[in-house]
């Protein structure tokens, strides 16, 4: 029986088996992720200067903020990406959302250009969708938003359909590279790099805009889209691998004999622990990255300190989320309790959200803000970590970039409102205040706080309907040499009969 095990085991070795290789399709996939983040964020930094330079005030930045997620919450573009995906493969969705994502990248870096301002598309987007700014008009537009704003967010809202259809087809492709083996390592390795890519933005984006002492925001946006098409060889190159790994599979997409049907969506929607899983992830993301967006003028107002300096302090957000993450994705590997550290990590981003809308304005403390910092760095790490390697626990593979694909946009729908919701706050609770660097943070900061009690409450229920339905959240990824014995000697009953 041994001699059998040993040679059904050898003739079946797949390029994903070896360690060189499944890393490998992994830094590709993550090295494209990583650049498709420092775009996100390139502007992030620099609302300062957008506002100075460009007449983007909280409104306008916050419109704009918001139009990444435009197309996947109200044209529904993400659950098509999905379909496309699990129809297509990993490799047509990846090459696709690269291509997407470095042309929407390029209509934003033009918008921020000279010569778009010195264009006729100027005049026209400058009487382009000149909607109310009330609470009925969903879309980026209004009424007096600067015409390059207008045109960024067109640019963002194609590359933010670009990202998102990336996001699920990385998230897919781990899942068929690792799965059975380091799963929440490789994803936790992918986010680790994504949050470098946040932490090298925060830095290199004003060093970038304010090169030779002449501010330019686009030269900052220039170089991200220079890096978003080396994602996108990233990506091609991955589909060699790609390929080659599903001619010895035998299969010219993932589930030949079980094809995905559209009608198996139902049983996705008809799952009460998806929608759970769901819910936590757009309100404990809606609590990060729009965030994100905002952080970096929030440490300016409270602590008085000039962009690259408030950089400084952010770095140590993503850098320290890029540390933890790997290091609790292989803890979730191998001892698994991936409910109990989605509660942990809520509790952690509460305790962050608190002290920078309470403490840092009364302190104006950097060692306060560094402390908030890192605690929202281990939550970011704690969360991500345990969240995306559980979708697999509770969706039938074929259906996982459908799966992936409808958690984004339910993500979506708060990664695009709650940009807007925190620029309307920000300028509501904030009257008649021009200068950028005086602004009150208080309340935005609490309604963060408030998504991470809401969070809180959907990870404990989480961790109570594992316990009642035995979902396997608490378990370790990595199947025990028992278990894969147990499988190998399935396959050999079945090879005999």
């Amino acid at each position: 029986m041994s001699n059998e095990k040993t040679a059904i085991g050898s003739a079946s070795e797949l390029l994903r088996d070896k360690a060189w290789a499944r890393w490998t399709a992994l830094i590709l996939l993550a090295g494209a992720m990583f650049f498709a983040y420092i775009f996100v964020d390139v502007l992030s930094p620099l609302q300062e200067y957008l506002q100075s330079t460009k007449g983007w005030d909280p409104d306008a930045y916050g419109r704009f903020a918001g139009s990444e997620t435009f197309l996947n919450v109200f044209v529904f573009f993400l659950i098509f990406a999905g379909i496309i995906l699990d129809k297509m493969g990993v490799r047509f969705t990846a090459i696709l959302s690269g291509s997407v994502m470095f042309a929407g990248g390029f209509i934003n870096y033009y918008a921020l250009t000279d010569a778009f301002q010195n264009s006729g598309l100027y005049n026209f987007m400058d009487h382009f969708v000149n909607l109310p700014n009330t609470w009925w008009n969903i879309t980026p537009f209004y009424d007096g938003m600067p015409a390059s704003a207008k045109l960024s967010a067109i640019g963002f809202m194609i590359f933010g359909c670009g990202c998102e259809m990336a996001g699920i087809t990385v998230s897919r492709g781990i899942v068929k590279w690792f799965q059975g083996k380091e799963m929440a390592l490789a994803m936790g390795t992918e986010m680790a790099l994504a949050r470098v890519g946040v932490a090298a933005v925060v830095l290199g984006s004003p060093f970038i805009a304010t090169l030779g002492g002449n501010i330019s925001v686009s030269r900052s946006v220039a170089f991200s889209v220079l890096l978003l098409l080396i994602g996108l060889i990233s990506f091609i190159v991955y589909a060699f691998m790609d390929k080659k790994l599903e001619t010895e599979m035998g299969t010219n997409g993932e589930e030949k004999d079980d094809p995905f049907k559209i009608s198996d969506l139902k049983y996705i929607f008809s799952s009460k622990v998806f929608w759970i899983v769901s819910l936590l992830c757009v309100l404990y993301y809606s609590a990060i990255f729009p965030f994100q967006k905002y952080a970096i003028n929030m440490l300016q107002c409270n602590l008085g300190v000039t962009a690259q300096e408030a950089g400084f302090v952010f770095f140590v957000f993503p850098l320290g989320a890029a540390a933890v993450t790997p290091i609790l994705g292989n803890y979730l590997d191998k001892k698994g309790k991936g409910a109990t550290m989605l509660i942990f990590g809520a509790i952690l981003m509460i305790i962050c959200h608190l002290t920078f809308a309470l403490v840092l304005p009364a302190t104006q403390s950097e060692i306060v803000a560094y402390g908030a910092i890192i605690l929202l760095g281990i939550s970011f790490s704690l969360v991500p970590a345990s969240l995306w390697p559980s979708v697999p626990k509770l969706v039938d593979n074929k259906l996982l970039g459908s799966a992936y694909a409808v958690i984004f946009w339910i993500q979506n729908i708060g990664l695009y409102a709650f940009p807007m919701i925190i620029g309307a706050v920000l300028t509501g609770t904030n009257p008649g205040v021009e200068n950028p660097l005086d602004y009150n943070y208080t309340v935005p900061m609490l309604v963060f706080a408030g998504l991470g009690v809401l969070a809180l409450i959907l990870g404990v229920t989480l961790k109570a309907l594992d316990a009642k339905n035995h979902y396997g959240l608490e378990l370790p990824n990595i199947k025990s040499e028992e278990a894969m014995e147990e499988a190998l000697g399935a396959e050999v009953v079945a090879a005999e009969e």
